[in-house]
């Protein structure tokens, strides 16, 4: 359901040594939902996956095992199907952090809005959510400040809100629901990968075919853990898949589009570095130092200047599209190439008609 992710850190679903008959004794309760009326039976491992999103299946069926995640007063375990009006509890072994939503009044590009969802144009630079090292300042932080100037709105947007993320960086589109039920329906079409999305990205070098497809594993670097890592042999990590087209050349950088077959964290940065087309500037991947191109004064100036115009990688959500929630209409926006992209891709063709 995550894409694209610059979330590392897992949330704070353990294995805790407790059982139900200590009557939850030196519990906490970290999470609390009633089940809306309309969902569909789906297992609860899966389900809570909607509302912790930093964390992992695997550590959401330990603490089931643990006996800690609780139904309607009985703990079940990681395949209970969910059931309209189920109450459900998640307790730890230890307080939970203090992690309040504060409404802050950011300016936010809204391109479309009803009672359901909101679609955001996000501007690079904005982290989607509140986590270590940015509590506030946040994509959720706006919108926390924007739904509150509605007075029909009433939800804990720690529970109900981001359907997926993209990185800090990377600039475009991204759905919020705004119910319970709308994350829960949107939520699925990104799992059965229904939802169209493509992104725009600049990457170091002629790319050679005008298509081509990027199958293999991605999972944590071995030697750097900040970067993931393609697997060819499938021996670590999750299955992945990225089409590509080339839209226009520069000689030493491509403009091309990417679909997602899947979506895995970094999917499309470690996917085109593994190919050997990094994006352009990206420093997380050694993309930000000069990979392609002569080794000319005038060169390496003109591409400095490129990185000063575009301070970033160059990856843009370019389009979204999805089933709506209650009017199961087809649904379909596009984000234009931002100005930073636009303003490098000019420079680009300036410096190939002078040389």
């Amino acid at each position: 359901m995550l894409d694209e992710t610059e979330d590392f850190l897992e949330d704070e679903f353990t294995n805790d040594d407790h059982s139900a008959d200590e009557e939850n004794s030196g519990l906490f309760e970290h999470l609390k939902i009633t089940v809306d009326k309309k969902q569909e039976p789906l297992r609860i491992d899966k389900f809570l996956l909607l509302f912790r999103q930093n964390t992992s299946r695997n550590k959401i069926s330990e603490t089931c095992r643990a006996g800690n995640v609780i139904v309607n007063g009985n703990p079940v375990k990681q395949n209970y199907k969910v059931k309209p009006s189920d109450v459900i509890s998640v307790l730890l072994a230890h307080p939970p952090r203090e992690n309040v939503i504060i409404p802050q009044d950011i300016p936010i590009n809204i391109v479309y809005e009803d009672n359901d969802l909101i679609i955001v144009d996000k501007d690079p630079g904005m982290v989607v959510h509140p986590g270590f090292g940015n509590w506030d300042g946040t994509l959720i932080n706006a919108l926390a400040f924007h739904f509150a100037k509605d007075p029909n709105y009433n939800s804990d947007l720690d529970r109900v809100g981001l359907v997926h993320r993209i990185d800090k960086d990377t600039s475009g589109l991204l759905v919020i629901a705004k119910t319970e039920f709308a994350l829960s329906f949107l939520a699925k079409q990104f799992f059965d990968r229904t939802t169209k999305r493509l992104y725009w990205a600049f990457v170091w070098g002629n790319v050679k075919e005008d298509t081509g497809t990027v199958t293999g594993h991605i999972g944590r670097h071995p030697k750097n853990r900040m970067q993931m890592y393609t697997y060819e042999d499938g021996s670590h990590g999750k299955h992945a898949v990225t089409h590509y087209k080339v839209l226009e050349r520069f000689r030493y950088m491509t403009w091309i589009e990417c679909k997602l077959e899947t979506g895995r964290t970094h999917q499309i940065r470690a996917h085109l570095k593994h190919i050997g087309h990094t994006l352009f500037n990206d420093a997380r991947y050694e993309g930000n130092i000069i990979m392609r191109g002569v080794n000319l004064p005038k060169y390496k100036q003109f591409v400095q200047n490129v990185f000063e115009v575009l301070p970033r990688h160059a990856l843009h959500a370019h389009t979204l599209g999805f089933i709506h929630p209650t009017t199961k209409e087809e649904m379909y926006f596009e984000s234009p190439m931002p100005k930073d992209m636009q303003d490098a891709s000019e420079r680009w063709r300036k410096y190939l008609d002078n040389n």
